[in-house]
């Protein structure tokens, strides 16, 4: 950004001081890593400086007091997290939060059955796997890191490990305790960041609030970051011409459902509601790259309803229950459906049951496809990640599909 702007003199003070400081911590990655020939990719070789030189603050401190100048300067601005609790004009009516239509009559959309292609995913990876076992005698290792015990975290990694166990993986794990300090959370990262055996290592999020998620994510090398989250990957994933090691496993799946349902992108107008890191930012950017036409609505949206009714293509990750009602959507258009929100429902065994952002009972009437929640988007979550670290072991073995 700074490196094209000649007339220094026009940017504001905090953006020249943030310029400041990335050129002297560029300067000090390339002086410590003579190899690193470029701007873009000193940041990586300052995460792997960091976990292999034991000076483990090199790369955080210098980020933070990045971000910290970032926060202050008018050209990029920081605020960027999305608060959707304060747009009450886009709730629905309690009516439909109290108790959705359990019966649907002559819906116009065909139901994108995510279960069937995740499953039709995880046998094509199985036969890959097989194939590789038989020719080198070697399997793709996934491995989870969980710090806690949260029962919904503890839940999504026995689903990975049987999903590993169906397909051929070996799958690895530690579990820490709560407590656990943020030195015994990044042991537990480099040490399977050098175990050869794993190929994909994830960070089972959300960690204990002592613990510096971004500090832990970070030490994931990018040849394991099967999540995706790898700066650099989601850096190569926004440029033009480059191609990141791993994309985002669920943004990821969203646009295999559309491809294997036969839904055309190209030229065509997509929305996303949302821009997490995790979901809508790049979820956006794959669209791009399938040359659609993008446009990305957050809480600070005037007219979200409008700007959604003129797209072919939907992709709600807001996390608000039942937000995208049938008035918003275009005739025919596509949606899918990324929002998991647990809602009160005395009725049901548990006492509440699991909803999307996409008041499902509307949308269906108005839509030509459309996912479901549950069975939509969240079985493909998995099976990308499985994708990911089967990809991740090609490159470790240079194994070649005949």
């Amino acid at each position: 950004m700074f490196g094209v702007c000649h007339r220094r003199a026009e940017l504001p003070k905090a953006a020249l001081r943030l310029c400041s400081l990335h050129q002297n911590f560029v300067t000090d990655v390339l002086s410590a890593s003579p190899a690193v020939e470029n701007v873009a990719s000193a940041d990586c070789a300052c995460f792997e400086q960091a976990i292999t030189s034991g000076d483990r603050q090199l790369y955080s401190t210098r980020s933070h007091e990045f971000q910290k100048l970032v926060k202050t300067s008018s050209v990029l601005g920081w605020n960027t997290i999305d608060k959707w609790k304060n747009r009450h004009d886009l709730l629905p009516p309690k009516s439909i939060l109290k108790k959705e239509a359990s019966i649907i009559s002559s819906p116009s959309a065909n139901i994108i059955d995510g279960e069937a292609i995740a499953q039709e995913i995880k046998l094509e990876i199985a036969e890959v796997v097989e194939k590789m076992r038989s020719a080198i005698g070697k399997v793709p290792g996934l491995a989870v890191v969980l710090v806690g015990s949260r029962r919904d975290s503890e839940t999504y990694v026995r689903r990975k490990q049987r999903a590993c166990e169906k397909v051929g993986f070996n799958s690895y794990g530690v579990s820490l305790p709560e407590t656990a300090t943020e030195e015994e959370v990044l042991e537990a990262v480099r040490k399977f960041n050098a175990d050869p055996n794993v190929h994909g290592v994830l960070v089972q999020l959300p960690l204990p609030r002592h613990i510096c998620e971004e500090k832990v994510v970070g030490a994931v090398s990018i040849q394991k970051d099967v999540d995706g989250f790898h700066p650099m990957n989601v850096g190569r994933l926004a440029m033009q011409g480059r191609a990141p090691l791993f994309v985002s496993c669920t943004p990821k799946g969203c646009i295999e459902l559309l491809l294997r349902s036969g839904v055309q992108i190209e030229g065509k107008h997509a929305v996303v509601i949302g821009r997490s890191n995790v979901v809508g930012m790049p979820a956006a950017l794959l669209l791009q790259r399938q040359n659609a036409t993008v446009t990305v609505v957050h809480s600070h949206t005037p007219n979200l309803a409008e700007v959604t009714r003129n797209s072919d293509i939907v992709i709600a990750a807001a996390g608000v229950p039942f937000m995208v009602q049938g008035s918003w959507l275009k005739p025919g258009a596509v949606v899918i459906d990324v929002g998991i929100n647990y809602i009160e429902d005395p009725d049901s065994e548990n006492g509440y049951r699991v909803v999307g952002d996409v008041y499902y009972a509307e949308a269906c009437q108005v839509a030509s496809l459309i996912t479901p929640v549950p069975g939509g988007v969240g079985p493909m979550t998995i099976a990308m990640l499985l994708s990911n670290t089967l990809d991740s072991a090609k490159l470790a073995f240079g194994f070649v599909e005949n």
